[in-house]
Protein backbone atom coordinates (compact mmCIF):
# COMPACT_ATOMS: atom_id res chain seq x y z
CA UNK A 1 0.00 0.00 0.00
CA UNK A 2 2.65 2.02 1.12
CA UNK A 3 4.97 1.48 -2.53
CA UNK A 4 1.37 3.05 -4.44
CA UNK A 5 0.47 5.82 -2.20
CA UNK A 6 3.96 6.88 -2.85
CA UNK A 7 3.52 6.25 -6.91
CA UNK A 8 0.50 8.09 -6.99
CA UNK A 9 2.13 11.20 -4.44
CA UNK A 10 4.89 10.88 -7.97
CA UNK A 11 2.16 10.69 -10.83
CA UNK A 12 0.27 13.91 -9.11
CA UNK A 13 3.81 15.97 -9.03
CA UNK A 14 4.59 15.68 -12.54
CA UNK A 15 4.68 19.12 -14.56
CA UNK A 16 1.02 18.67 -16.54
CA UNK A 17 0.31 21.23 -19.55
CA UNK A 18 -2.97 23.01 -18.73
CA UNK A 19 -4.20 25.12 -21.76
CA UNK A 20 -6.71 27.79 -19.39
CA UNK A 21 -3.40 28.87 -17.84
CA UNK A 22 -2.47 30.10 -20.67
CA UNK A 23 -3.47 34.24 -21.34
CA UNK A 24 -4.82 34.71 -17.59
CA UNK A 25 -8.17 37.05 -17.23
CA UNK A 26 -8.82 38.33 -13.91
CA UNK A 27 -12.46 38.29 -13.39
CA UNK A 28 -12.53 40.27 -10.35
CA UNK A 29 -13.10 44.11 -9.50
CA UNK A 30 -10.11 45.80 -8.53
CA UNK A 31 -10.05 47.31 -5.10
CA UNK A 32 -8.95 51.07 -4.52
CA UNK A 33 -7.94 52.64 -1.39
CA UNK A 34 -7.54 56.44 -2.72
CA UNK A 35 -10.41 58.35 -3.38
CA UNK A 36 -11.20 59.44 -7.05
CA UNK A 37 -10.33 62.96 -5.92
CA UNK A 38 -6.77 62.14 -4.66
CA UNK A 39 -6.17 60.01 -7.81
CA UNK A 40 -6.77 62.79 -9.43
CA UNK A 41 -5.06 65.11 -7.08
CA UNK A 42 -1.71 62.93 -7.87
CA UNK A 43 -1.94 62.80 -11.14
CA UNK A 44 -2.32 66.92 -11.60
CA UNK A 45 0.62 67.23 -8.93
CA UNK A 46 2.74 64.73 -10.89
CA UNK A 47 2.30 66.88 -13.98
CA UNK A 48 2.41 70.69 -12.24
CA UNK A 49 5.97 69.20 -10.32
CA UNK A 50 7.23 68.10 -13.47
CA UNK A 51 6.55 71.66 -15.66
CA UNK A 52 8.13 73.36 -12.26
CA UNK A 53 10.85 70.87 -11.11
CA UNK A 54 11.80 68.71 -13.56
CA UNK A 55 13.14 65.54 -14.01
CA UNK A 56 17.25 65.09 -15.01
CA UNK A 57 18.23 63.57 -17.53
CA UNK A 58 21.72 62.22 -18.18
CA UNK A 59 21.46 61.15 -22.20
CA UNK A 60 21.96 63.85 -24.48
CA UNK A 61 19.59 62.38 -27.09
CA UNK A 62 17.01 61.93 -24.41
CA UNK A 63 17.33 65.43 -23.73
CA UNK A 64 16.78 66.49 -27.20
CA UNK A 65 14.10 64.27 -27.83
CA UNK A 66 12.31 66.21 -25.16
CA UNK A 67 13.26 69.58 -25.64
CA UNK A 68 11.64 68.60 -29.32
CA UNK A 69 8.08 67.86 -27.66
CA UNK A 70 8.34 71.29 -25.85
CA UNK A 71 10.37 70.55 -22.46
CA UNK A 72 12.43 73.32 -21.35
CA UNK A 73 16.24 72.00 -20.75
CA UNK A 74 19.12 73.43 -18.25
CA UNK A 75 22.40 73.27 -18.23
CA UNK A 76 22.52 71.37 -15.61
CA UNK A 77 20.68 68.84 -16.98
CA UNK A 78 17.45 69.32 -15.53
CA UNK A 79 14.31 68.76 -18.34
CA UNK A 80 11.38 70.71 -17.47
CA UNK A 81 8.29 68.75 -19.15
CA UNK A 82 5.30 70.71 -20.85
CA UNK A 83 1.90 69.71 -19.48
CA UNK A 84 0.38 69.27 -23.06
CA UNK A 85 3.67 66.95 -23.61
CA UNK A 86 2.14 64.80 -21.04
CA UNK A 87 -1.51 64.74 -22.15
CA UNK A 88 -0.14 63.74 -25.71
CA UNK A 89 1.64 60.79 -24.43
CA UNK A 90 -0.58 59.20 -22.37
CA UNK A 91 -3.42 59.95 -25.17
CA UNK A 92 -1.37 58.34 -27.79
CA UNK A 93 -0.13 55.27 -25.53
CA UNK A 94 -2.33 52.02 -25.96
CA UNK A 95 -4.25 50.66 -23.47
CA UNK A 96 -4.17 47.21 -24.60
CA UNK A 97 -1.34 45.28 -27.03
CA UNK A 98 -0.60 42.04 -27.65
CA UNK A 99 2.96 40.58 -27.77
CA UNK A 100 3.81 37.78 -30.20
CA UNK A 101 5.54 34.63 -29.13
CA UNK A 102 7.87 33.01 -32.00
CA UNK A 103 4.74 29.85 -31.30
CA UNK A 104 1.87 31.81 -31.80
CA UNK A 105 -0.45 29.82 -29.17
CA UNK A 106 2.30 31.37 -26.91
CA UNK A 107 1.06 34.74 -27.38
CA UNK A 108 0.49 37.35 -24.82
CA UNK A 109 -2.15 40.28 -24.25
CA UNK A 110 -1.33 43.29 -22.35
CA UNK A 111 -4.05 45.57 -20.58
CA UNK A 112 -7.64 45.35 -19.93
CA UNK A 113 -8.06 42.77 -17.54
CA UNK A 114 -5.42 40.33 -18.62
CA UNK A 115 -2.70 38.72 -16.32
CA UNK A 116 0.61 38.00 -17.16
CA UNK A 117 2.75 36.23 -14.22
CA UNK A 118 6.26 36.56 -15.15
CA UNK A 119 8.97 34.63 -13.20
CA UNK A 120 12.04 36.08 -10.93
CA UNK A 121 14.49 38.71 -13.06
CA UNK A 122 18.41 39.37 -12.45
CA UNK A 123 19.31 38.40 -9.34
CA UNK A 124 23.25 38.01 -9.16
CA UNK A 125 23.16 34.85 -7.09
CA UNK A 126 21.38 31.57 -7.81
CA UNK A 127 20.28 28.42 -4.86
CA UNK A 128 19.07 25.45 -4.11
CA UNK A 129 19.20 22.71 -1.61
CA UNK A 130 21.97 20.72 -2.68
CA UNK A 131 24.19 23.35 -4.77
CA UNK A 132 23.40 26.37 -2.39
CA UNK A 133 24.01 29.99 -2.78
CA UNK A 134 26.06 30.49 -5.68
CA UNK A 135 27.36 33.22 -8.29
CA UNK A 136 24.49 32.39 -11.07
CA UNK A 137 25.84 30.63 -14.22
CA UNK A 138 24.21 29.90 -17.54
CA UNK A 139 23.97 26.47 -16.69
CA UNK A 140 21.71 27.96 -13.96
CA UNK A 141 20.17 30.22 -16.64
CA UNK A 142 19.49 27.66 -18.58
CA UNK A 143 17.49 25.58 -16.16
CA UNK A 144 15.09 28.15 -15.05
CA UNK A 145 14.44 28.75 -19.21
CA UNK A 146 13.57 25.20 -19.38
CA UNK A 147 11.42 25.35 -15.82
CA UNK A 148 9.53 28.13 -17.14
CA UNK A 149 9.01 26.57 -20.50
CA UNK A 150 7.45 23.67 -18.79
CA UNK A 151 5.13 25.73 -16.50
CA UNK A 152 2.16 27.18 -18.63
CA UNK A 153 1.22 29.49 -16.01
CA UNK A 154 4.59 31.67 -16.77
CA UNK A 155 3.64 33.90 -19.69
CA UNK A 156 7.07 34.81 -20.59
CA UNK A 157 10.43 34.32 -20.28
CA UNK A 158 12.56 36.29 -17.69
CA UNK A 159 16.12 37.04 -17.21
CA UNK A 160 15.73 34.68 -14.09
CA UNK A 161 19.64 34.35 -13.14
CA UNK A 162 23.10 36.72 -14.14
CA UNK A 163 25.44 33.72 -15.88
CA UNK A 164 28.44 35.55 -14.32
CA UNK A 165 30.59 32.68 -15.62
CA UNK A 166 29.94 34.50 -19.48
CA UNK A 167 32.46 37.12 -20.16
CA UNK A 168 29.99 40.49 -20.13
CA UNK A 169 30.32 41.44 -23.90
CA UNK A 170 29.16 38.20 -25.50
CA UNK A 171 26.73 37.78 -22.20
CA UNK A 172 23.92 38.81 -23.55
CA UNK A 173 24.76 36.57 -27.16
CA UNK A 174 24.60 33.90 -24.94
CA UNK A 175 21.56 34.33 -22.92
CA UNK A 176 19.16 35.17 -25.82
CA UNK A 177 20.54 32.36 -27.95
CA UNK A 178 19.56 29.76 -25.26
CA UNK A 179 16.16 31.57 -24.42
CA UNK A 180 15.26 31.59 -28.31
CA UNK A 181 16.07 28.23 -28.79
CA UNK A 182 15.22 26.47 -24.86
CA UNK A 183 11.84 28.64 -25.36
CA UNK A 184 9.20 29.72 -27.45
CA UNK A 185 7.77 32.28 -25.83
CA UNK A 186 7.83 36.20 -25.40
CA UNK A 187 11.69 36.32 -24.92
CA UNK A 188 13.26 39.40 -22.35
CA UNK A 189 16.12 42.07 -23.66
CA UNK A 190 18.01 43.98 -20.92
CA UNK A 191 18.53 47.23 -22.05
CA UNK A 192 21.49 47.64 -21.27
CA UNK A 193 23.86 49.54 -24.14
CA UNK A 194 22.62 50.30 -28.03
CA UNK A 195 24.47 47.86 -29.43
CA UNK A 196 23.25 44.90 -27.01
CA UNK A 197 19.93 46.10 -27.72
CA UNK A 198 20.24 45.66 -31.63
CA UNK A 199 21.72 42.42 -31.21
CA UNK A 200 18.96 41.30 -29.54
CA UNK A 201 16.66 42.55 -31.85
CA UNK A 202 18.51 40.86 -35.08
CA UNK A 203 18.23 37.31 -32.89
CA UNK A 204 14.56 37.70 -32.07
CA UNK A 205 14.20 38.90 -35.84
CA UNK A 206 15.65 36.00 -36.97
CA UNK A 207 13.73 33.05 -34.42
CA UNK A 208 10.60 34.74 -36.23
CA UNK A 209 11.67 34.66 -39.70
CA UNK A 210 11.85 37.83 -40.53
CA UNK A 211 14.30 39.84 -42.62
CA UNK A 212 13.89 43.36 -41.92
CA UNK A 213 12.57 45.98 -39.30
CA UNK A 214 9.67 47.17 -41.11
CA UNK A 215 8.22 43.81 -40.26
CA UNK A 216 9.47 43.49 -36.76
CA UNK A 217 7.97 47.04 -35.71
CA UNK A 218 4.40 45.75 -37.24
CA UNK A 219 4.27 43.56 -33.79
CA UNK A 220 5.75 43.74 -30.24
CA UNK A 221 7.72 40.77 -30.11
CA UNK A 222 9.92 41.20 -27.06
CA UNK A 223 9.85 43.08 -23.95
CA UNK A 224 12.35 45.13 -20.92
CA UNK A 225 11.93 46.27 -18.11
CA UNK A 226 14.09 49.89 -17.62
CA UNK A 227 14.20 51.28 -13.52
CA UNK A 228 14.27 54.90 -13.42
CA UNK A 229 17.23 56.23 -10.91
CA UNK A 230 14.39 57.31 -8.14
CA UNK A 231 14.81 59.95 -7.11
CA UNK A 232 14.22 62.12 -10.35
CA UNK A 233 16.78 60.96 -12.62
CA UNK A 234 17.15 58.69 -16.06
CA UNK A 235 20.50 57.66 -16.62
CA UNK A 236 22.48 57.27 -19.83
CA UNK A 237 21.16 53.27 -20.59
CA UNK A 238 17.78 53.52 -19.07
CA UNK A 239 17.31 56.22 -21.21
CA UNK A 240 18.66 54.84 -24.16
CA UNK A 241 16.26 51.33 -23.85
CA UNK A 242 13.58 53.51 -23.61
CA UNK A 243 14.12 55.53 -26.97
CA UNK A 244 15.57 51.96 -28.51
CA UNK A 245 12.24 49.97 -27.65
CA UNK A 246 9.63 52.86 -28.67
CA UNK A 247 11.65 53.27 -32.24
CA UNK A 248 10.94 49.19 -32.50
CA UNK A 249 7.63 49.72 -31.08
CA UNK A 250 8.71 47.39 -28.57
CA UNK A 251 7.20 46.84 -25.22
CA UNK A 252 8.98 49.13 -21.94
CA UNK A 253 8.10 48.98 -18.79
CA UNK A 254 8.74 52.13 -17.08
CA UNK A 255 9.67 51.16 -13.59
CA UNK A 256 10.72 54.15 -11.08
CA UNK A 257 12.00 52.25 -7.96
CA UNK A 258 10.47 53.94 -5.10
CA UNK A 259 10.89 52.24 -1.84
CA UNK A 260 9.62 55.04 0.85
CA UNK A 261 12.22 55.63 3.64
CA UNK A 262 14.99 55.95 0.79
CA UNK A 263 14.87 56.59 -2.68
CA UNK A 264 11.27 57.85 -1.95
CA UNK A 265 9.64 59.80 1.10
CA UNK A 266 8.90 57.72 3.54
CA UNK A 267 5.39 58.36 3.39
CA UNK A 268 3.44 56.37 1.38
CA UNK A 269 1.29 59.32 -0.78
CA UNK A 270 5.06 60.87 -1.37
CA UNK A 271 6.18 57.35 -2.55
CA UNK A 272 3.20 57.40 -5.01
CA UNK A 273 3.17 60.42 -6.38
CA UNK A 274 7.02 60.39 -6.84
CA UNK A 275 6.58 57.21 -8.71
CA UNK A 276 3.90 58.57 -10.48
CA UNK A 277 5.89 61.90 -12.77
CA UNK A 278 8.51 59.24 -13.00
CA UNK A 279 6.46 56.80 -15.05
CA UNK A 280 5.03 59.89 -16.88
CA UNK A 281 8.18 61.49 -17.99
CA UNK A 282 9.59 57.92 -19.05
CA UNK A 283 6.12 57.11 -20.76
CA UNK A 284 6.69 60.41 -22.30
CA UNK A 285 10.22 59.91 -23.47
CA UNK A 286 8.55 56.76 -25.29
CA UNK A 287 5.46 58.62 -27.08
CA UNK A 288 7.78 61.42 -28.39
CA UNK A 289 10.29 59.20 -29.70
CA UNK A 290 7.27 56.81 -31.22
CA UNK A 291 3.87 57.84 -30.79
CA UNK A 292 2.04 54.75 -29.76
CA UNK A 293 4.86 52.63 -28.91
CA UNK A 294 3.67 49.92 -26.37
CA UNK A 295 4.01 50.86 -22.53
CA UNK A 296 3.46 49.67 -19.15
CA UNK A 297 3.03 51.76 -15.75
CA UNK A 298 5.77 50.23 -13.37
CA UNK A 299 5.15 49.97 -9.99
CA UNK A 300 7.67 48.76 -7.53
CA UNK A 301 6.48 51.01 -4.58
CA UNK A 302 7.38 49.00 -1.40
CA UNK A 303 9.38 50.56 1.48
CA UNK A 304 12.63 49.91 3.71
CA UNK A 305 13.57 48.63 6.98
CA UNK A 306 13.49 51.47 9.26
CA UNK A 307 16.04 49.51 11.55
CA UNK A 308 18.62 48.40 8.93
CA UNK A 309 17.82 49.97 5.56
CA UNK A 310 17.06 46.79 3.52
CA UNK A 311 14.23 46.84 1.24
CA UNK A 312 11.18 45.10 2.38
CA UNK A 313 8.64 43.13 0.11
CA UNK A 314 5.27 41.03 1.03
CA UNK A 315 4.51 44.82 4.05
CA UNK A 316 1.15 45.81 4.34
CA UNK A 317 2.88 49.47 2.33
CA UNK A 318 3.78 47.26 -0.44
CA UNK A 319 -0.06 45.75 -0.85
CA UNK A 320 -1.60 49.23 -0.74
CA UNK A 321 0.51 50.87 -2.78
CA UNK A 322 0.11 48.39 -5.42
CA UNK A 323 -3.72 48.70 -5.23
CA UNK A 324 -3.20 52.39 -5.20
CA UNK A 325 -0.67 52.31 -8.46
CA UNK A 326 -3.42 50.12 -10.07
CA UNK A 327 -5.86 52.88 -9.57
CA UNK A 328 -2.98 55.43 -10.70
CA UNK A 329 -2.82 53.25 -14.11
CA UNK A 330 -5.67 52.71 -14.87
CA UNK A 331 -6.88 56.92 -14.55
CA UNK A 332 -4.20 57.23 -16.95
CA UNK A 333 -5.02 54.79 -19.24
CA UNK A 334 -2.32 52.29 -19.40
CA UNK A 335 -1.63 48.65 -18.54
CA UNK A 336 0.72 47.90 -15.31
CA UNK A 337 3.18 45.86 -14.04
CA UNK A 338 3.48 45.02 -10.32
CA UNK A 339 5.62 42.13 -8.37
CA UNK A 340 5.90 39.52 -6.42
CA UNK A 341 8.46 39.51 -4.03
CA UNK A 342 9.89 38.76 -0.63
CA UNK A 343 13.25 39.37 1.70
CA UNK A 344 13.10 35.76 3.46
CA UNK A 345 16.65 34.16 3.00
CA UNK A 346 15.51 30.75 2.64
CA UNK A 347 12.22 29.20 1.48
CA UNK A 348 10.34 29.10 4.64
CA UNK A 349 6.71 30.34 6.03
CA UNK A 350 8.08 33.98 5.33
CA UNK A 351 9.42 33.64 1.98
CA UNK A 352 5.41 32.10 1.33
CA UNK A 353 3.90 34.98 2.80
CA UNK A 354 6.09 37.91 1.48
CA UNK A 355 5.27 36.96 -2.35
CA UNK A 356 1.87 36.13 -1.37
CA UNK A 357 0.92 39.23 0.12
CA UNK A 358 2.75 41.25 -2.43
CA UNK A 359 1.20 38.90 -5.34
CA UNK A 360 -2.42 39.53 -4.27
CA UNK A 361 -2.06 43.04 -3.57
CA UNK A 362 -0.99 42.93 -7.06
CA UNK A 363 -3.88 41.19 -8.00
CA UNK A 364 -6.53 42.63 -6.04
CA UNK A 365 -5.31 46.06 -7.75
CA UNK A 366 -5.72 44.97 -11.09
CA UNK A 367 -2.52 43.91 -12.79
CA UNK A 368 -1.34 43.43 -16.26
CA UNK A 369 1.79 41.82 -15.24
CA UNK A 370 2.85 40.51 -12.06
CA UNK A 371 7.25 40.42 -12.29
CA UNK A 372 9.31 38.04 -10.21
CA UNK A 373 6.43 35.75 -9.53
CA UNK A 374 8.39 32.49 -9.60
CA UNK A 375 11.66 32.20 -7.49
CA UNK A 376 12.64 35.71 -6.23
CA UNK A 377 14.28 35.32 -2.78
CA UNK A 378 16.57 37.54 -0.74
CA UNK A 379 15.01 40.91 -1.83
CA UNK A 380 15.76 39.99 -5.23
CA UNK A 381 19.83 38.79 -4.95
CA UNK A 382 19.24 35.23 -4.91
CA UNK A 383 16.91 33.24 -7.78
CA UNK A 384 16.26 29.64 -5.91
CA UNK A 385 15.14 27.10 -8.03
CA UNK A 386 12.64 25.62 -4.96
CA UNK A 387 11.48 28.92 -4.39
CA UNK A 388 10.54 28.88 -7.89
CA UNK A 389 8.55 25.59 -7.79
CA UNK A 390 6.96 26.91 -4.87
CA UNK A 391 5.71 30.09 -6.23
CA UNK A 392 4.61 28.53 -9.79
CA UNK A 393 2.62 26.07 -6.77
CA UNK A 394 0.51 29.64 -5.75
CA UNK A 395 0.50 30.97 -9.44
CA UNK A 396 -1.43 27.75 -10.88
CA UNK A 397 -3.70 28.68 -7.62
CA UNK A 398 -4.33 31.95 -8.65
CA UNK A 399 -4.99 30.12 -12.50
CA UNK A 400 -7.27 28.34 -11.12
CA UNK A 401 -9.04 31.13 -8.50
CA UNK A 402 -9.65 33.03 -11.94
CA UNK A 403 -11.99 29.90 -13.62
CA UNK A 404 -15.67 30.66 -13.25
CA UNK A 405 -18.05 28.50 -11.23
CA UNK A 406 -19.81 26.40 -13.62
CA UNK A 407 -23.99 26.59 -12.61
CA UNK A 408 -25.79 23.50 -14.57
CA UNK A 409 -27.94 21.21 -13.97
CA UNK A 410 -25.32 18.41 -13.69
CA UNK A 411 -23.17 20.48 -11.22
CA UNK A 412 -25.71 21.66 -9.16
CA UNK A 413 -26.22 17.82 -8.55
CA UNK A 414 -29.68 17.56 -6.93
CA UNK A 415 -29.98 13.86 -7.98
CA UNK A 416 -26.62 12.62 -5.82
CA UNK A 417 -27.66 15.14 -3.09
CA UNK A 418 -31.44 13.52 -2.86
CA UNK A 419 -29.50 9.72 -3.49
CA UNK A 420 -27.26 10.36 -0.76
CA UNK A 421 -29.67 11.58 1.61
CA UNK A 422 -29.58 13.10 5.25
CA UNK A 423 -25.99 12.19 6.71
CA UNK A 424 -24.79 10.56 4.02
CA UNK A 425 -21.44 10.81 2.48
CA UNK A 426 -20.21 11.48 -1.84
CA UNK A 427 -17.42 10.08 -1.97
CA UNK A 428 -19.28 6.55 -4.08
CA UNK A 429 -21.75 8.33 -6.08
CA UNK A 430 -21.60 8.09 -9.67
CA UNK A 431 -21.62 11.87 -9.31
CA UNK A 432 -18.42 12.05 -7.51
CA UNK A 433 -16.92 8.78 -9.57
CA UNK A 434 -17.71 11.08 -13.20
CA UNK A 435 -15.74 13.92 -12.29
CA UNK A 436 -13.21 13.16 -9.18
CA UNK A 437 -10.10 13.04 -11.02
CA UNK A 438 -10.81 16.63 -12.58
CA UNK A 439 -13.03 18.35 -9.57
CA UNK A 440 -10.15 20.35 -8.13
CA UNK A 441 -6.91 21.33 -7.98
CA UNK A 442 -4.28 19.17 -8.16
CA UNK A 443 -0.99 20.35 -6.28
CA UNK A 444 2.29 20.00 -7.97
CA UNK A 445 4.14 20.61 -4.76
CA UNK A 446 2.23 20.89 -1.79
CA UNK A 447 1.16 17.65 0.29
CA UNK A 448 -1.69 16.76 2.40
CA UNK A 449 -1.51 13.34 3.42
CA UNK A 450 -2.05 12.89 6.73
CA UNK A 451 0.99 12.91 9.82
CA UNK A 452 1.87 8.95 9.64
CA UNK A 453 1.70 9.21 6.20
CA UNK A 454 4.18 12.03 5.99
CA UNK A 455 6.49 10.61 8.47
CA UNK A 456 6.24 7.40 7.12
CA UNK A 457 7.50 8.89 3.26
CA UNK A 458 10.18 10.95 5.53
CA UNK A 459 8.39 13.61 6.65
CA UNK A 460 9.75 16.49 3.67
CA UNK A 461 9.62 20.02 4.16
CA UNK A 462 8.25 21.68 1.31
CA UNK A 463 11.20 22.55 -0.09
CA UNK A 464 12.61 19.35 0.24
CA UNK A 465 9.61 18.22 -2.13
CA UNK A 466 10.05 21.30 -4.83
CA UNK A 467 14.23 20.45 -4.92
CA UNK A 468 12.35 17.03 -6.36
CA UNK A 469 9.80 18.63 -8.47
CA UNK A 470 12.44 20.51 -10.29
CA UNK A 471 14.48 18.36 -10.78
CA UNK A 472 12.07 15.64 -12.26
CA UNK A 473 11.10 18.75 -14.26
CA UNK A 474 14.12 19.19 -15.94
CA UNK A 475 14.29 15.51 -16.66
CA UNK A 476 11.06 15.12 -18.46
CA UNK A 477 11.91 18.77 -19.99
CA UNK A 478 11.01 19.03 -23.58
CA UNK A 479 12.67 21.18 -26.29
CA UNK A 480 10.35 23.20 -28.34
CA UNK A 481 10.37 22.31 -32.03
CA UNK A 482 12.83 24.70 -33.73
CA UNK A 483 13.31 24.53 -37.70
CA UNK A 484 17.19 23.75 -38.19
CA UNK A 485 18.01 26.66 -40.83
CA UNK A 486 16.78 29.22 -38.57
CA UNK A 487 18.78 27.28 -35.68
CA UNK A 488 22.22 27.42 -37.89
CA UNK A 489 21.25 31.10 -38.03
CA UNK A 490 21.00 31.99 -34.75
CA UNK A 491 24.08 30.27 -33.59
CA UNK A 492 25.94 31.74 -36.94
CA UNK A 493 25.00 35.57 -35.69
CA UNK A 494 26.13 34.64 -31.92
CA UNK A 495 29.55 33.38 -33.40
CA UNK A 496 29.96 35.92 -35.66
CA UNK A 497 29.05 38.88 -33.39
CA UNK A 498 31.28 36.93 -30.42
CA UNK A 499 33.79 36.85 -33.25
CA UNK A 500 33.50 40.91 -33.32
CA UNK A 501 34.23 41.27 -29.88
CA UNK A 502 30.44 41.44 -29.09
CA UNK A 503 28.94 44.82 -27.15
CA UNK A 504 29.82 46.31 -23.34
CA UNK A 505 26.75 47.90 -21.49
CA UNK A 506 26.72 51.79 -22.21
Amino acid sequence: MTRQRRARTSRQRQPIDVQHRRRLKNPFESLRVLSEDHVAHIHQTAIQYLSDQGIRVLFDEARRVFAAGGAAVTDDLMVRLDPDSIRFALDSAPSVFEIAAPNPERNVDVGGRSVSLVPVGGPPFASDLSGGRRSGTLADQRNFLRLTQTYDVLAVTSPCVEPDDIDLSVRHLESMLSTLTLTDKVPFLYARGRQRVRDGFDLVKIRHGIAGDDEFTRSARCWTNINTNSPRQLDVPMSMGIIDFARMNQPCIMTPFTLAGAMAPVTLAGALVLQHMEVLAAVTLAQLTRPGAPVLYGAFTSNVDMKSGSPAFGTPEAMKGAIASGQLARHVGLPWRSSGSSTSNSVDAQAGYETMANTYGALLGGANWIQHAAGWQEGGLSASFEKFIVDVEMCQIIAEWFQPIEVSEATLALDAITDVGPGGHFFGTQHTLDRYETAFYRPLVFERTNFEQWTEEGSRRTDQRAEVTWRTALESYEQPSLDDSILEELQDFVARRTAEGGALPD
